[in-house]
């Protein structure tokens, strides 16, 4: 994990969390650079075609474009899924032997879209975390201003900026583990309804014609979660060089169960739609925390789950479900009736009886906080660890007109799922255990 410095030290020391109950939520809008939105986000993998083509049916993505051999680049193989405004990048490796050719004069060609791609630290990457996020970015005003501003703030460096094609600025900066947060920023707006993607993602990048719909309702990235070791260091480290203010917290108390549980911290870009959860596991509990056994299986800190909002969770749901069982993602079990039968009283004046039964019908868990309410659901883990998963959630409420008069919900409308978290946690307790008893039986077999 990425180690705060200088003045992020002292904070770090000073770090103590006081709970939801007591915490005041306020916005200093304190950023050091102007952070616009979610951009992409992109997965590092063995075979990107076929992690891709996964994601793609199973959450309802197309896939719009992409930058292989076919397009010039023998570097690394990527395809971008997009649905709404929310991007999903899958890379894969090339041969380092075909990865760079020469032309007659001799110099070295780098045919990479990513630039910052590179074998060494992918082979290194994927040993030790498999299929994971390797870059979480946002689109920023000027990226090569907030590279230098982040720096300047104790940020780690992993990629100066780089100019790609005279018109996008490209550059990284470590996030916590191996996860590097991208910068991106344009020297002309872009229009994502523009039919070349090499105007309005990175250049390189050529469209790729549909071959059937897919569309499950799926729109942007809400939030992205990390898990590290320790949470006031991580804190402090990225509070420190981006300005971000703490929206939300969570003490084990707040979210745990009996057997396990967890600390977390929510921070956010000035307009709060920009969300950057992070959570420590708790120790001295029955059970280890699932935090501590992502860390175990990620051989570090990293990210461990994807935040998806959904313009309505019910068609999406039935869409994934009807896919969990051929290619798609399934889903951590649903929490017991008794759940359902009380939800009425919890939410019955936002949410209609045949929408609570919908609710029972697909498992998808209800929440609400002073200002809206959040509809929520979790998939088991999408690879061999496990590790990263995925959320699809609703916010409900919570509606407000820009200065131009623009309707827009405001960021985390509903809050984070608080009173959820203890079902969450006993379904991934339950899903544990049932891996702990095949291994078990296993090793009681092999003796």
């Amino acid at each position: 994990m990425v180690k705060a410095n200088g003045n992020e030290n002292s904070a770090a020391n000073d770090f103590k969390l006081i709970g939801f109950s007591n915490f005041v939520r306020s916005n200093p809008r304190s950023d050091r650079f102007k952070v616009k939105r979610f951009h992409h986000v992109e997965f590092w993998c063995g075979d990107a075609t076929n992690t891709a083509r996964r994601f793609s049916w199973g959450l309802g993505m197309p896939l719009i474009a992409k930058s292989d051999l076919s397009t010039g680049n023998q570097a690394h193989a990527s395809y971008l899924l997009r649905s709404g405004d929310l991007c999903f990048l899958f890379t894969a490796p090339y041969s380092p032997s075909i990865a760079a050719s020469q032309t007659p004069n001799g110099p070295i060609i780098n045919s990479a879209s990513i630039p910052t791609f590179d074998h060494s630290v992918f082979h290194a990457f994927s040993a030790s975390h498999g299929l994971a996020v390797r870059a979480i970015a946002v689109e920023v005003e000027d990226a090569e201003l907030a590279f230098n501003t982040s720096l300047a703030h104790g940020a780690k460096p992993s990629a100066s900026p780089l100019l790609l094609d005279n018109r996008v600025v490209l550059a990284e900066v470590q996030l916590y583990g191996d996860v590097v947060l991208r910068y991106v920023s344009y020297k002309d707006p872009t229009n994502v309804s523009d039919p070349n993607p090499e105007n309005w993602f990175l250049p390189g990048f050529e469209s790729v014609p549909a071959s059937f719909p897919l569309d499950f309702g799926i729109r942007r990235l809400d939030h992205a979660v990390g898990n590290v070791s320790e949470l006031g260091p991580a804190v402090a480290y990225v509070k420190g060089f981006t300005g971000f203010h703490e929206f939300a917290e969570f003490t084990a108390e707040d979210v745990g169960t009996s057997e396990s549980g967890l600390n977390s911290v929510v921070l956010a870009n000035n307009d709060e739609m920009v969300l950057l959860p992070m959570n420590e596991p708790v120790y001295g509990t029955k059970r280890k925390s699932q935090i501590q056994t992502y860390l175990e299986h990620n051989e570090g800190a990293g990210l461990q789950h994807l935040a998806l909002v959904s313009e309505d969770i019910f068609r999406t749901l039935r869409e994934m479900r009807s896919r969990s069982g051929v290619g798609g993602f399934e889903f951590m079990p649903s929490p017991p009736p008794t759940y359902y039968k009380n939800l009425k009283n919890r939410a019955g004046d936002v949410l209609t009886e045949e929408q609570i039964k919908e609710c029972e019908e697909l498992g998808i868990l209800v929440d609400r906080d002073d200002q809206g309410t959040l509809l929520q659901i979790f998939t088991k883990p999408v690879g061999d660890r496990p590790t990263i998963f995925v959320e699809i959630i609703q916010r409900v409420g919570c509606m407000l007109k820009d200065e131009e008069g623009k309707v827009y919900q405001k960021g985390g409308c509903g809050g984070f799922g608080k009173g959820n978290f203890s079902e969450l946690f006993k379904s991934i307790e339950e899903y544990e255990k049932t891996l702990e008893a095949r291994q078990n039986a296993v090793q009681s077999a092999a003796t």
